[in-house]
């Protein structure tokens, strides 16, 4: 019998059926974050971290063990585990989480409605562009254990935590009567008892963002940006602002950050000069190891110019889940990273079927992030030399069946606030446009939209512009249609955009202005672009190198 030991073969045999648990104790091993109670309960960190979770649920009385009824859903439980970093990459704290297994939950039984809500990106650029424009402090807040302050209406059983069962009635399982991570409805619970306390200190719930509030007292205002569990906190009054945290302190747990520098992401940082810079240096760098592209060259653009590239070019993946997870931590990239929305707009339509040529898309586009680490959008204060700081200005276009795929066009877009960015997309539009004069008419639309949303949110702020937006367009056949009634048979197809943009314009909400296409901003979010035109767009867009 020939066996393994004979043959001089001494290296451990994988079992598939094991092999999860093998990937497991490496990712450990590597990244000190255990994938299991077991593995944890060896670390006298981890140990801690359980204890005081455990002694946190239990002060907010988040069960009662009662005998297990037999005729409800139990609802399983499991333990995570998370090292909180801060930005510059050191140990915070070691987080041990107990979460409700959700998935488990029937609907109509134990949940009904659920929903998550977050902030606007756009919302979170606009308040920190008022706040660096008016020299506003911004204060961070930590929600500790959030969702538990949620309160149940259903009735939820679930098993008694691993490795604190109680000896006594080890057979018993908790009733909820708080809301837990991973509940489908938590998230809901959670944000139903938050918002609903805001109005007993006075703050009004934002028409356009339902995570925007507002407060006004006299001639004072101050701004609540609720991304789930984390606020942002600013205002014009300091000491009104330190009496909004002592209240939120006095009935929830919360934790004072201090001044807002690192958010969901983002680095937020002060220079000397005023105003602020905000980058994702961290969360790049994050990207690139796990793409393990953190090493390879640079190159000055994130696409190569005119690039047109067939959905079913070169080899389809054999797995596709590193790229469709790359290109999805791409997406939030783009918060700060306006100069990457085209080409990750373009990666993001191969998510389906994922070749290699796509592939070398993504690469290309990491590989110019690698080059751009440093790089961040400069929020600026209002500068004396500035004749009208508070100007609402737009840049539209369109690039004509610029999609070889579909004959679509791809429209682009960036609003300011004075010389600050705070909106900008591409993006595909949703039918084939029969002349270029169509495709820049509905770029042109879609822009006053956001511009018109931009203007409700800053009147919920109780900021009213002193002009009308402007809106800079290159295409003169566009902006004659805007205005003159003459060309409107041309385009009966377009009847609601048509509509839509004149009555702006008629109204003076909106005023439309030609610029040269070498000055057209919006030209970066069309289409692919030789380096000295990228970097030039790129610098109005106001991003650049962090200077300390």
């Amino acid at each position: 019998m020939q066996t393994r030991s004979k043959s001089g073969i001494v290296r451990p045999k994988q079992f598939q059926e094991y092999q999860g648990y093998f990937t497991c104790l490496t990712a450990s091993v590597a990244l000190d974050e255990p994938c299991s109670y077991k593995v944890a309960s060896y670390s006298a960190e981890w140990r801690s971290a359980m204890q005081e979770e455990i002694d946190a649920l239990h002060s907010q009385g988040t069960w009662s063990l009662e005998p297990n009824p037999g005729n409800k859903n139990i609802v399983g439980s499991k333990w995570l585990y998370k090292i909180k970093k801060n930005s510059d990459g050191s140990i915070a704290r070691y987080k041990a989480r107990l979460v409700a297994q959700g998935f488990s939950q029937q609907l109509g039984s134990d949940f009904g409605e659920t929903f998550s809500l977050v902030v606007r990106h756009t919302t979170i650029r606009l308040i920190l562009s008022l706040a660096a424009m008016n020299h506003w402090s911004l204060r961070q807040l930590d929600v500790k254990n959030a969702f538990l302050h949620g309160d149940l209406e259903e009735e939820v059983f679930m098993r008694q935590p691993q490795g604190y069962e109680d000896p006594a009635y080890p057979e018993y399982v908790c009733k909820l009567k708080k809301s837990l991570y991973g509940l489908k409805q938590a998230p809901r619970a959670w944000n139903a008892k938050f918002t609903g306390y805001l109005p007993a200190l006075g703050f009004k719930l934002s028409h356009s963002d339902p995570s925007l509030f507002v407060k006004h007292e006299g001639s004072d205002v101050i701004v609540l940006l609720l991304y789930v569990d984390d606020i942002i906190l600013t205002g014009s009054n300091a000491n009104l602002v330190q009496t909004v945290v002592d209240d939120l302190s006095s009935v929830f747990e919360m934790k004072d950050m201090g001044r807002l520098a690192y958010f969901l992401g983002l680095q937020i940082t002060y220079p000397v000069s005023g105003g602020l810079f905000v980058s994702q240096t961290k969360y790049a760098k994050d990207l690139l190891h796990k793409a393990g592209m953190q090493s390879y060259r640079a190159c000055s653009t994130s696409c190569k110019p005119h690039n047109q590239i067939l959905t079913d070019s070169g080899e389809p993946l054999s797995d596709p889940t590193m790229f469709r997870s790359v290109v999805g931590a791409l997406q939030y990239l783009t918060f700060t990273r306006p100069d990457l929305a085209y080409a990750v707009n373009t990666v993001c339509q191969y998510m389906n079927s994922p070749t290699d040529v796509h592939w070398l898309l993504v690469k290309r586009i990491l590989r110019y992030v690698q080059g751009t680490l440093s790089f961040r959008i400069n929020f600026t204060s209002i500068s004396p030399s500035v004749s009208d700081p508070w100007q609402l200005s737009a840049y539209s276009d369109a690039d004509w069946a610029g999609d070889i795929n579909t004959r679509r066009s791809t429209t682009g877009s960036v609003v300011f606030l004075g010389n600050n960015p705070i909106f900008w997309q591409s993006k595909k539009q949703g039918s084939v446009s029969r002349s270029s004069t169509e495709a820049e008419y509905r770029a042109l639309a879609n822009t006053a939209a956001d511009i018109a949303w931009i203007r409700q949110v800053l009147q919920d702020v109780k900021f009213f512009l002193p002009n009308p937006p402007l809106v800079y367009c290159d295409n003169i056949s566009a902006l004659a249609l805007s205005s003159n009634p003459v060309y409107h048979s041309r385009i009966k197809h377009l009847d609601i955009d048509y509509h839509f943009v004149r009555e702006k314009v008629q109204k003076k909400d909106l005023l439309v202005q030609y610029v040269p296409t070498e000055e057209q901003v919006a030209d970066v979010f069309t289409k692919g672009l030789h380096s000295p035109i990228f970097s030039r767009h790129c610098n109005h867009l106001r991003l650049g190198n962090v200077t300390r």
